[in-house]
C-alpha cells in the first residue's frame, strides 16, 4: 500500500513487485482529510483485497504541505499500528523523480514552499547493461542532491553550475516557470500532465526498493520530514524572540534545571548539589529568568557587608542576545540598591569578549587581572565592578 498527500494531489495505490494493481489520484479542491481514507477504501474494495495481506505501507514522508504531510503520516501510522505492518518512509521529491524512469537528464522536482522557495532535489538515471551483448538496459536511480528547501535563485545558480539539461515537474512549475526560463543557461523541459505531480504508484515502486534493502521503520517510529518550520511555528518563534524576559527568585525546585544549564554552558559546571547549597545560604541572591514560558537564564550572587559578588550567570544558547543577561543584571542592581548594597563585583574570562562588552554596557568597569584564574582552558580573569 502506498499513499501520498504531501501536496495538492492526494493519491493512493496498491503496488506489487512489477505491477500497479490499483491507483486512485485526485487533484481537486478538497482536503486530504476528506479524500484519502475514502480513496484507500475504494481501491481496496475494487480489487477485493484483504488489507492484512500487504507487506508494508509506503508513505511520502515529506517535504511538502505541513497539513498534508500530517494527514498522510497519521493515516499511514494508523494503518500500520492496526495491521501490525512496517512503514516505508519515501522522500516526496525522490518519488516524484522516480516517476520519470530512464531519464538521463537532471530531474528536478519543485514543490512550491512559498516565500520564493521550493522543496526540491536533483536526480538522474544511470544506464546499466544487464549483461554483455544484451540489448536490455536497466537504469539505476541516482540521487545527485538530496531533498532541500532552497530559494529559486539559488536553485537556478546550482543548475547552471551543473551545466546539464534539466527536466522540471511539480506544483512549483506553474509558479516559477517564468523565473526558471529567465535565469537558466542550460536547456530545460517540463514534464507532461501525466508525470508532473505526485503518484502513489511511484511511492510504492520506490518503497519496494527500500523495503528490499531493509529501509523501513515501525509505525511508532515514523515522522515526516518538514525541512522547514510551519508558518505557525515561525510566528510562535517570533513572538518568543520579542517577548520580554521575566525574572523571579530561584527556588530549591529549580536546582536541577540550573545544574543542567550549567552542564550545557560551562566546562567547569556546578552540580545540582552546589546550586542548592548556594540557594540555602542566607547571604545568596539567586534569580531565574524565563521567556515565553521557558527557562532562559539564571544568576547566582553572594552578599558581604555592602558588596555583592556575582558567582555565576548563564543564558541558554537559544536565548542569547535577546536581553536575558541584561535583565538579570538589572534585577540584581535594583535589589542591591533597595537593600543598601554599594557595589557589585564579578570576574569574567579574558577571552570572553561578548560577556565583557555586555558588562561594560551595563556600567561595569575593569579593575584588574587575576592571572591564570580559570581552568579548562587556563585563562586570566578580568575583575570588574560597578557602583550601585
Amino acid at each position: 500500500m502506498a499513499i501520498d498527500s504531501s501536496g495538492l494531489t492526494a493519491t493512493a495505490a496498491i503496488v506489487e513487485d512489477e505491477l500497479t494493481v490499483a491507483e486512485y489520484t485526485v487533484n481537486y479542491k478538497k482536503t486530504h482529510s476528506q479524500t484519502l481514507l475514502p480513496m484507500i477504501d475504494e481501491i481496496v474494495r475494487m480489487v477485493e483485497m484483504d488489507l492484512t495481506s500487504v507487506d508494508a505501507i509506503a508513505v511520502a514522508g515529506g517535504p511538502g504541505s505541513f497539513t498534508g504531510l500530517r494527514i498522510g503520516s497519521a493515516t499511514a501510522k494508523g494503518l500500520g499500528l492496526a495491521l501490525h505492518k512496517p512503514l516505508i518512509h519515501v522522500p516526496t521529491v525522490d518519488a516524484m523523480a522516480y516517476g520519470i524512469y530512464g531519464c538521463e537528464d537532471l530531474i528536478c522536482p519543485i514543490m512550491d514552499a512559498r516565500r520564493n522557495q521550493v522543496y526540491t532535489g536533483l536526480y538522474s538515471f544511470v544506464p546499466e547493461p544487464v549483461s554483455e551483448g544484451s540489448m536490455e538496459t536497466r537504469y539505476k536511480f541516482q540521487v545527485i542532491r538530496v531533498q532541500m528547501a532552497v530559494s529559486v535563485e539559488e536553485l537556478i545558480r546550482r543548475l547552471n553550475i551543473y551545466g546539464r539539461k534539466v527536466v522540471f515537474l511539480g506544483d512549483g512549475v506553474p509558479v516559477y516557470r517564468e523565473a526558471l526560463l529567465a535565469g537558466l543557461q542550460v536547456p530545460c523541459s517540463f514534464a507532461p500532465s501525466f508525470l508532473n505531480r505526485q503518484r502513489a504508484a511511484a511511492v510504492g515502486a520506490l518503497g519496494i526498493e527500500y523495503f528490499r534493502k531493509g529501509m523501513y521503520e515501525t509505525a511508532a517510529e515514523h515522522k515526516p520530514d518538514y525541512l522547514r518550520v510551519s508558518q505557525a511555528e515561525r510566528e510562535r518563534a517570533e513572538r518568543e524572540r520579542n517577548a520580554a524576559p521575566q525574572v523571579r527568585r530561584m527556588t530549591m525546585e529549580d536546582g536541577a534545571a540550573v545544574a543542567e544549564m550549567e552542564h550545557q554552558l560551562f566546562t567547569d559546571s556546578w552540580s545540582e548539589k552546589s546550586v542548592q547549597e548556594t540557594l540555602s545560604q542566607p547571604n545568596s541572591i539567586c534569580f531565574l529568568a524565563e521567556k515565553a514560558g521557558r527557562t532562559a537564564g539564571y544568576l547566582l550572587a553572594y552578599t558581604a557587608a555592602d558588596e555583592a559578588e556575582i558567582a555565576r550567570i548563564g543564558v541558554m544558547k537559544e536565548f542569547q542576545r535577546q536581553g536575558v543577561a541584561r535583565v538579570l543584571l538589572d534585577e540584581l542592581e535594583n535589589l542591591c540598591r533597595s537593600e543598601g548594597t554599594k557595589r557589585i563585583l564579578l570576574d569574567v574570562r579574558s577571552g570572553n569578549e561578548a560577556a565583557r562588552a555586555l558588562y561594560a554596557a551595563a556600567g561595569y568597569r575593569e579593575d584588574g587581572i587575576r592571572q591564570k584564574f580559570y581552568e579548562n582552558p587556563q585563562e586570566d580573569a578580568v575583575l570588574m565592578s560597578r557602583s550601585v
